[in-house]
Parts: C-alpha cells; structure tokens; sequence
C-alpha cells in the first residue's frame, strides 16, 4: 500500500466539500444499537493464527509457502462452518511478473440478504525494501503484522461465528497480490491487484454488502487506528460507528478520534466499486513511511505482535457484528 500524509486542514477541507454527494449515504448507512459485548474475542487464539501462517514462510504469491498457506485458510474457514469459495486466477504485476494468485472467501448466512464485508491481505511483499540494512532488501517479508495479522483476526471472527451465528450474513474476504505494488512509481493500480479482480469478479454474481471493514497492520505494540482519509470520504458513517463501538468497549486508546493520512490500500478498490469501505490500518505521522517502524523489513516477524492490539481490534469487529440492529 502507498501513504500520503495530508495535513488536517486539508483532509477536512476536503471532507466537507464531498459532505453534499455523500450525506446520503451516511443517513442510508446501518448504525449499531444497544451495544453490549456477547462474544468474547480470544486474542491468543488469534495470536497463534499469526503463528501459524509464518511458519510457512513469506507467504509470496507462486512460492510453496503461498500455495501451503492459502490451503491451510480455505481448511481452517471450513472447519469454522463456512462455505468457502476460492477464485484463482493469474495476474501480471508492475514488473511484467506473473502472479498465480487466489482470493479465499468464507460465507456466513449465506441466504441473509443484510450483508456486510471482512477483508484483509494474505500475500507479503516479495522484497523487503524499506530495510534499514542494503544487504537484506532483496529478501521477503514474513508480514506477520502487514498481511498475517488481519487475517489471524479474521480467522478467530470465523471461529466465534461457527458457534454463533449472527442475525446477518458475513463475508470473510482473504485477498492476494496486495503487496506486488511499486513503491515509487506512483501508480496506485500496481496495488492490491486481488481486490481489483475481485471487484471486477466479485464472488457471486451482483454481490453487494451492506459496507465492508478492512483490517491491516492491526497486530503490532503501540498501534493507533486514527480515521483514515479514504476511509472518510467514501463512509464516514461506518468510521463513527465503528471507532464509537470501538470507544465504549474501552478501546479508545487504539481507535483514537484524529485524522489519518490516505492509504493507498484495498478499501480504496471496493469503494470505488460502489460499496462502501472503511480501513481500520495502524498509521504513525513521526516517521518517513507512514507506519510501524518494521512495515516492508526483515524484522516484521511474530515477535513484534502485540495480543492486547488484536484483542482491541478483534472484540470491536465483534462487538459490530453481533449489536447489528
């Protein structure tokens, strides 16, 4: 994903000049009421899932760990009751590669008309670019907070839906090819390619959720979810609702109500598509990239993961999903 770092003003300025074409949406989008918490999220349970999908390796999109990986999350989304459905395809990347690359989603009441959408990547970047030694920015990252997080959290969702199911449908979404991108050439399109074909190729037929909630980067010690500024423009809505849920179940601390940068990241796709998306991403404003300090490095590996960050994030996605009214 790219980072752009706009100043307050300007994010503002902006958000309220859009404030007339989306207003509509924002009064048509689904609040939640009567909030209490009915599920627990087990941040272990999900830290072991980081755990796991690391123990295949970087999971680079053509390379075994990748195959080994992607088979182990279509088996642990059955095991936890869902109808998966998986679309391989193959992608060609900035650099003329070409990707063979799989997109896994996991279907919760799947005749539920009322919709809503959980997405994260769970492909790692093939070199490790931002690396502070030269030496090593040829290697892969283990992405166990860019891509393994997210999906871990998601993973242990999936657990707590099989053994009760919500009154709506969800849809976990894993997407590929999010990290292939070309971090200076400034093509926005040279990233999360699976989350384009999925667009282009959604699932099912005419698929259309109510909103979706990515997660990325929601696993690391010291993380800040600030409102990031796609994320804003296109459902701000969604934002104050879940950054609200996120603040009465005492998570404020992490859901800090401040503006964030803007994220060139798979929401921006699937809003785009017409539906709206909200990015619960980990920024920091106090360093040249815009994140935490081992995002696209060697050093991005399990040790870094903080439980009390995936709790935070994981008992707010629940909290969503099961005080829907």
């Amino acid at each position: 994903m790219r980072y752009f770092c706009i100043l307050f003003m300007v994010a503002i300025a902006l958000v309220g000049c859009s404030s007339g074409s989306n207003s509509a949406k924002s009064e048509k989008q689904p609040t939640v009421e009567n909030r209490v918490t009915t599920v627990e999220f087990d941040a272990d349970s999900a830290y072991a899932y980081v755990q796991a999908q690391c123990a295949f390796g970087p999971r680079v999109p053509g390379s075994e760990a990748h195959r080994l990986c992607g088979d182990y999350l279509s088996q642990k989304l059955r095991e936890h009751g869902a109808a998966v459905i998986e679309q391989r395809m193959q992608l060609v990347a900035f650099d003329g590669t070409r990707l063979d690359c799989r997109n896994i989603v996991g279907e919760y009441n799947p005749d539920a008309q009322r919709r809503i959408l959980l997405l994260a990547h769970w492909d790692c970047r093939p070199w490790a670019d931002n690396d502070p030694d030269p030496a090593r920015r040829s290697q892969p990252v283990m992405g166990a907070n860019d891509g393994a997080s997210g999906v871990a959290v998601l993973l242990e969702v999936s657990r707590q839906l099989a053994s009760r199911l919500p009154s709506i449908g969800v849809d976990i979404l894993f997407v590929d090819a999010e990290d292939w991108g070309d971090s200076g050439g400034g093509n926005d399109d040279t990233w999360a390619l699976g989350t384009q074909y999925w667009v282009a190729n959604p699932h099912r037929p005419g698929y259309r959720p109510m909103y979706g909630i990515l997660l990325d980067m929601v696993g690391a010690s010291g993380a800040t979810f600030a409102r990031e500024y796609f994320s804003m423009y296109y459902a701000q809505g969604i934002v104050d609702e879940v950054w609200r849920v996120a603040a009465e179940a005492g998570y404020d601390d992490y859901f800090i109500d401040g503006s964030g940068g803007a994220v060139t990241d798979d929401h921006v796709f699937v809003n785009r598509a017409g539906i709206p998306c909200i990015d619960i991403i980990d920024q920091k404003s106090d360093n040249g990239t815009g994140f935490f300090e081992q995002w696209h490095t060697t050093a991005d590996t399990p040790d870094m993961i903080d439980t009390a960050t995936l709790k935070a994030v994981g008992q707010t996605v629940l909290n969503v999903i099961y005080n829907f009214k």
